[in-house]
């Protein structure tokens, strides 16, 4: 299953070169490139957004594993919103939660959607679910195989109504930490809100009740601790040009 993925990504990335030199010729160029084009920090989104959008289906799953290949998943730089010796990511409310085992917990979503609300633990299972074993790259440089099960972020905003002119989706959690995504990859079937790893419930140090999983990127863009969910027609980094040094684009 593997062999026949890298097969079938390699000839897409080939076949593909072509059409990439006539994106780079012709109009479609400005409308390819990243919502970060111009700024200097963010320089490396160009050619990585560039070659995923122009070279591969944005449809192409990442390659997904056995449950023999599962293996250890450290939970390197996690930081537990509950825990107040941690002042820069201490969330009273998410302690609160936890407290109570999560059962008052909701995500909002809001932003350019029909019907703005907030979905329970239980309205997100409702909306449909998917089970992927996959593999987490780290920008630290260490990988790990879990599985996640979760509702498609796709089902999600289909469920809220989400509207014609909507182009990007923003995510903001108790720990603080916020990312943002495009909508190829937020209506990309792997793109879930995961609420189990390896058959149990997300544990608090990989982002318990619910966190999010974006397969065709690195590993922060997938936002642990998930409080908020913000859909816009206009691009918006939450954290700022460039903040802790990471590109906003990271395809793999």
């Amino acid at each position: 299953m593997k062999e026949k993925y890298l097969i079938n990504r390699r000839r897409a990335i080939i076949t593909g070169l072509t059409s990439l030199g006539g994106l780079l010729l012709s109009g479609c160029f400005k409308k390819t490139l990243p919502p970060t084009y111009g700024s200097l920090l963010r320089a490396g989104d160009n050619l990585t957004y560039l070659a995923q959008r122009g070279l591969l289906s944005q449809r192409a799953l990442a390659v997904e594993y056995q449950k023999s290949d599962i293996c250890s998943f450290p939970a390197t730089g996690n930081t537990n919103p509950a825990n107040p010796a941690i002042k820069a990511s201490y969330n009273k409310i998410y302690q609160e939660l936890q407290a109570n085992n999560f059962k008052d917990w909701t995500l909002s979503v809001e932003g350019s959607v029909a019907k703005p609300g907030k979905y329970s633990l239980e309205d997100l299972k409702k909306l449909g679910q998917r089970t992927q074993i996959t593999r987490h790259t780290c920008e630290e440089g260490w990988s790990a195989i879990a599985e996640w099960t979760g509702v498609p972020l796709s089902l999600l905003l289909q469920s809220a109504g989400i509207l014609p002119e909507a182009r990007f989706v923003s995510f903001y959690a108790y720990d603080n930490y916020s990312e943002s995504i495009d909508m190829p990859d937020a209506l990309h079937p792997q793109t879930i809100l995961a609420y189990s790893m390896n058959g149990g419930d997300l544990p608090t140090q990989h982002g318990a009740p619910v966190r999010l999983r974006v397969e065709t990127q690195i590993g922060y863009k997938s936002v642990k601790y998930l409080q908020r969910i913000v859909v816009t027609d206009k691009f918006i980094d939450p954290n700022g040009d460039g903040a802790a040094g990471w590109s906003w684009y990271t395809g793999i």
